[in-house]
Order: C-alpha cells, then structure tokens, then sequence
C-alpha cells in the first residue's frame, strides 16, 4: 500500500488531532490543508458534542463533523445540525431504571445537540457555568429524545463499569467509552462513529477503502472496524488504548508528537 492515498481523511479530536492543552499544532492544521487543497475532505469523528465545535471551528473553519460519537453530523461552515439519530425516551426510561436497579449510584447526564442536562447528583467535569448547561432530575432528562445518554459512577473502575453498562443495555442501545473516568456514553442502538462516518463518506462518494481514520479510545473501534474491513488505513496512536491498537492496521506518533500529521505526510 505504499502507493495508496486516501480520498477521505477522517480524526477523532481529543487524544489524537488535539494536544494536551487543546490545541491543534500549526504542523497539523497546514498538512490537513494540503490534503483539502488536493481536493481531500477532512472530516472530524468525535465524542464530543456540537456545542464542544466551535473552538475547533475557528482553526479547520469547515467541513463536517460526526460528533456525539456518530449520533449528530455537524456543518462546520454554517454550524448547522445536517442529521440526527436519537435515543427515544421508552428506551431512556428502561435504561436508566435497569442501571439504577444494578448499580444505584449511577448518575445521569443528557447531551441535546446544543444543550446538556445533568441531574443535581452528577458532577460534570467541564462545562459547569457554560451556556447551554443545566441542572435537571431524571425523569426531565429522558422526557425528550437525546443524543448521547452519559452514566457515570464515581467509585467503581471505569472497565467495571462500562461492562456493567454494556450487559444491562444489551441490544436495547450501544454503549462505548472515550474517557479514562467510570464514564459510559450510550447511544441509539447500531449509531457509532463509523455510522456517521459513513453518512459523511456516502456524500462524497467514497468507499471505506479510501478512507483513513485516526483515533485512540474504545469509541473509535467501530470506524477502525468499518475502515479496516473495507480496505482502508486505521490508524492508531502510539499511547492509544490497547482495544483500539488490536484493531488498527497502523500505529503512528502521539498526539503531542504530531502522529496525525506525521502519518498523513508520509503517504
């Protein structure tokens, strides 16, 4: 595949694209603009919702996003939501009960798109005086569909728990994890970054094999997966988790050391 050049090029965003304090490197943001100039789609496949985009707005300024771990695709450009796959509230209700029923301290928190709603109970991490940010008991938070349930758990390890989740979900949603905390993201069921990606892929007339995906958390196994099997490139980075490195069919640098970019202009 030494010849081999991409025709999409699609990047989680925390823990690949950005550094540690957040930033895109000035290294990184001029190889992602050859590549755009050659007439290649950058495309941005996160777990971060779209009020975490407008940061990352100002240095790419367009394209499309697949945020919510596939559940939201994202104009950059208009900052406008193109599609949407929600988690349904019969379906909020059953799973947060039977969470509730295994695991009792569980907490919730709801991503709406532009909007987060967390229970008085859940301790939010980022966000706490932002926009768009409030405090809401349960039966509110699953009263309208969603696109990305959180359930957290303060004492348990995060493995435990994300397993926990995955057996009581079942078939009813799917389940994934992008954090170092006992923190489970769960969206509707069959939604994933390689769904969204394939939305995305689908508009440009690209096949997975000519697609190469970076990432580094369990969340991005389902894109390697998609990629991989297609005939494309899934490329992990260096410190990535060892689930997704079984998965990938490239290993480059970390992201403070410019792997992305460092992958992108070896081909």
């Amino acid at each position: 595949m030494s010849d081999w050049r991409p025709r999409l090029i699609a990047s989680d965003m925390d823990g690949t694209l950005l550094r540690a304090d957040d930033t895109v490197s000035d290294a990184t943001v001029a190889e992602l603009e050859r590549w755009r100039a050659d007439g290649v789609p950058v495309v941005l496949a996160t777990g971060r919702p779209p009020r975490w985009m407008h940061r990352i707005r100002q240095v790419l300024r367009h394209g499309t996003a697949v945020c919510c771990n596939g559940a939201v695709l994202l104009d950059l450009e208009s900052f406008e939501i193109l599609d949407e796959d929600l988690l349904h509230p019969e379906v909020l209700r059953e799973i947060t009960a039977e969470l509730r029923r295994h695991q009792p301290d569980t907490w919730f928190a709801v991503e709406y798109g532009l909007e987060f709603r967390h229970e008085p109970i859940y301790q939010p991490r980022w966000d706490v005086d932002a926009p768009g940010v409030a405090v809401a008991e349960l039966p509110e938070l699953i009263a309208a569909p969603v696109a990305k349930l959180l359930a957290r758990h303060e004492a348990v390890p995060r493995d435990e728990f994300v397993a926990l989740v995955e057996t009581v979900v079942g078939r009813s949603a799917t389940v994934t994890n992008s954090s170092s905390e006992a923190l489970a993201e769960i969206s509707a069921l069959g939604v994933t970054k390689a769904t969204g990606l394939a939305k995305v892929a689908a508009r440009h007339g690209v096949d997975p094999g000519d697609v190469v995906v970076f990432g580094d958390m369990p969340n991005d196994i389902a894109a390697f997966e998609w990629v991989r099997e297609g005939g494309g490139r899934a490329v992990a980075m260096a410190h990535a988790h060892p689930d997704l490195l079984a998965a990938a069919t490239d290993v480059t640098g970390t992201n403070g050391d410019d792997g992305v970019a460092a992958f992108l202009a070896s081909l």
